[in-house]
């Protein structure tokens, strides 16, 4: 088998980078051999269609795949990994549906549901982002870069006993481009293609309209496949209803069963013990935990980590500088039960600040949404009350090479924001103190947010009634507050989204998105300058060249200026009770987030032996270093060579 030839360029969503991999087992693939295995494997479909021994076809027919070198098995899985135990993990809301597609299933639960329980046909290297193996052990890219193949490996299996067939991949695609699951952007970019052709059992097609160097991730890496069995017994509305609160069978190695729905309350992923590719050396040593438990604390910081203390949950993200620098040298964690952590990687910063809606007044007016930035006094907020732990974002791309350098390098700056307030026309205050319009409109707007987020919030309130700009705050949970964006039922929301490795920013800037809801399009950011640069973005098969593209479209964006944006950091805090094994990097290259440890972590009974005898005899355990820093060295040491 050779490895693959292509330097991939990707723009797959982030998570997808450190979610399971398959592949299958080799061996077992190339005989027929199923000892390892209890299911029936079908030795009558020929080689040529995809059935066993297609291995020994596919580089005549021009596919390739990836072997993992042993070298690069730590990046898989540490093989010091032990399965077992439950992994209690608490959340601040309840999903509004369990489906991982259609409405409303775009939360970041949902995504963590898909990466554990579904599985798509290929799958990105956590270390080098080339292409591996998925469910498709092969695939083939044109000439013409514009139609695809994929192999499924015959060993592929959905939870409930089924195989994984081409006709699932169909299905799929279909599921994705009927308009009645109320997802807009699927259509989007599931619209790309011509409907996927079968081409034998387990061989499937599909063509580009358009050239695209992403439409190979889009088709083959963001879209989990789905059974066809159960999506062709519904259309796209009854798949909403029938499937809100109850699985549909997945290939992952991890289900949830409806018992273990408790609605608001919990969720509960069980390990497969048939999970296909669980002897496949790519997916091994990880997706360790028999159990991992999502525990439900609406809207409430305070009281998930006190929950945490108590030993309620095994791990903690702390989001707030100041919980990390004053919160955090409690008893557990002086005497070493509980380990701090500050955990570095190359993940994107991701966005964060306030968006404007500047569909509606009074943010429709970019010397409004200037002047409220002007006032936004976030270096003062991060001496005063983030302890210096943060630096200031000033693009969609903040500490990438996508960021553009020209962009303006925002500060306080109240004398700016008046003049750009007098000259949009607010130039009295009514008795109250607040600014008045020339039509008598006071400058007056609402922000929903939940409660925990009130300390980030009031002081940016004060710093906007100082100058006559009247910012109420209202209080809505977690689900309200989505439903509501997604439906553009807000004036200004305060924002924090992840970043890609590689910037799919026709998802949330294209012109034609801004006035539909449910998308990613928050602020109705229209500009024909930057739909040209979304369409060559697309086929620009160069890599600087598409720096080049994203860098115009910052400067665009920070121009019209859709948000003020906040703060950004490149490390992860966490806090975990010491009683885990985990790879010397602990999270990923480039997701480098907390559900690393679902994927990577395993219990180490030793080290829970330890810990039970510590707390039974008030005893200290080892204190490790803070700082987690494998991957900046990494990347040091790559540079130097």
């Amino acid at each position: 088998m050779k490895r693959i030839q292509i330097v991939v360029m990707l723009i797959l969503v982030v998570s997808l980078v450190f979610w399971s991999c398959g592949g299958g087992d080799k061996q077992a693939a190339e005989t027929g051999d199923s000892s390892s295995d209890n299911f029936t494997r079908d030795m009558t479909t020929p080689a040529e269609e995809g059935g066993y021994g297609f291995e020994k076809l596919a580089d005549a027919l021009g596919y390739v795949t990836y072997e993992m070198p042993p070298e690069e098995q730590i990046y898989f899985g540490d093989p010091r990994a032990k399965k077992g135990g439950t992994f209690r993990h608490i959340t601040s809301r309840f999903p509004a549906t369990m489906r991982t597609e259609g409405q409303n299933a775009n939360y970041i639960e949902n995504n963590t549901i898909s990466g554990l329980c579904y599985e798509g046909l290929i799958n990105t290297h956590p270390l080098t982002l080339e292409f591996i193996p998925a469910l498709a052990s092969h695939w083939k890219i044109s000439d013409d870069k514009k139609k695809f193949w994929f192999r499924i490996n015959p060993d592929a299996r959905w939870s409930d006993g089924r195989e994984v067939i081409a006709e699932d991949v169909v299905a799929t695609w279909d599921l994705h481009m009927d308009e009645t699951i109320l997802a807009p952007s699927d259509q989007l970019t599931y619209g790309k293609f011509e409907r996927p052709v079968i081409e034998g059992k387990y061989i499937v097609s599909v063509v580009s309209k358009d050239l695209s160097w992403r439409n190979i991730l889009y088709f083959g890496g963001s879209m989990v496949i789905l059974p066809s069995y159960y999506l062709n017994q519904v259309d796209g509305s009854e798949y909403l209803k029938e499937y809100q609160f109850k699985m549909l069978p997945g290939t992952g190695p991890y289900e949830i069963k409806e018992e273990d729905i408790i609605n608001q309350e919990s969720f509960t992923l069980t390990r497969r013990l048939d999970y296909w590719a669980k002897n496949d050396l790519m997916a091994k040593y990880s997706n360790n935990f028999d159990k991992i438990k999502f525990i439900v604390v609406k809207d409430n910081l305070p009281l998930m980590f006190e929950k945490f203390k108590k030993g309620e949950a095994d791990f903690f993200t702390v989001a707030q500088a100041r919980v990390w620098v004053e919160e955090t040298d409690f008893d557990a964690v002086t005497n070493g039960w509980i380990q701090k952590k500050k955990v570095y990687s190359e993940k994107p910063a991701g966005t964060s600040g306030y968006a404007f809606n500047m569909r509606k007044w009074p943010f429709d007016d970019k010397r409004v949404r200037m002047a409220v930035t002007y006032l936004y006094n976030r270096e003062k907020m991060n001496e005063e009350m983030y302890y210096r732990e943060y630096s200031m974002m000033n693009s969609l791309y903040s500490g990438s090479i996508y960021e553009n350098p020209n962009n303006e390098k925002v500060t306080y700056n109240p004398e700016k924001a008046v003049k750009l307030l007098q000259e949009a026309g607010y130039t009295k205050r009514n008795e109250d103190g607040w600014l008045v319009h020339e039509d008598g409109r006071v400058l007056s707007f609402e922000l929903a947010i939940q409660k925990g987020s009130d300390y980030m919030v009031t002081p940016v309130q004060q710093m906007l009634k100082e100058y006559g700009v009247d910012m109420q705050i209202k209080y809505e949970d977690g689900n309200s507050s989505w439903k509501n964006l997604m439906d553009r039922n807000f004036t200004i929301y305060m924002q924090s989204w992840g970043g890609l490795v590689f910037p799919n920013p026709e998802t949330s800037l294209k012109s034609s998105l801004a006035d539909e809801k449910n998308t990613n399009n928050i602020s109705g950011f229209k500009n024909a300058r930057v739909d040209e640069l979304c369409e060559e973005y697309d086929v620009t098969f160069s890599q600087a060249r598409r720096v080049e593209i994203i860098r115009e479209i910052d400067g665009i964006y920070s121009d019209i200026h859709p948000a003020a944006w906040g703060i950004a950091r490149n490390y992860q805090r966490i806090l975990y009770w010491d009683k885990f094994g985990y790879p010397e990097y602990m999270v990923n290259r480039f997701t480098g987030d907390y559900r690393s440890a679902f994927t990577l972590w395993w219990f180490e009974p030793a080290k829970e032996a330890a810990l039970k005898a510590a707390m039974a005899n008030n005893t200290q355990l080892p204190i490790s270093e803070v700082d987690v820093m494998y991957w900046p060295e990494y990347l040091k040491q790559v540079n130097s060579n």
